[in-house]
């Protein structure tokens, strides 16, 4: 934290998926408590002391993994992300074989047949 501000220029740690889910389902089962669905997240998020927003994102993460929010899930998301990868991969060496080709293409042309 620095001195004149009281901000920290730290980036905050990452949480653990285990911390999401939990919180997440713990705004769950707050739900029927509170009126709202934004009243059960200031709830834990005082609890827990987190930011609301990161909270409500942790949600809306969770809903999304469990069925009921329409979206594209984490686990499908870390699939796409691989196989995105590998789609990359797989250009670049596309472009390198018809980069060879039309090399040896042209020596072929170039090479004297007599």
């Amino acid at each position: 934290m620095t001195k004149r501000t009281g901000v920290s220029t730290r980036p905050p740690k990452p949480c653990s998926a285990e911390v999401r889910d939990r919180a997440g389902r713990l705004v769950a089962d707050q739900q029927s408590v509170c009126d709202t669905k934004w009243a059960a997240i200031r709830s834990i998020a005082e609890k827990i002391g987190g930011s609301l927003e990161t909270l409500r994102l942790w949600v809306r993460r969770t809903e999304r993994d469990a069925g009921p929010r329409p979206g594209v899930t984490t686990n499908e998301r870390a699939r796409l992300t691989v196989l995105e990868r590998k789609n990359r991969e797989l250009q670049r060496g596309n472009e390198s074989v018809r980069t060879a080709s039309a090399l040896f293409a042209a020596a072929e042309l170039d090479r004297d047949t007599t």
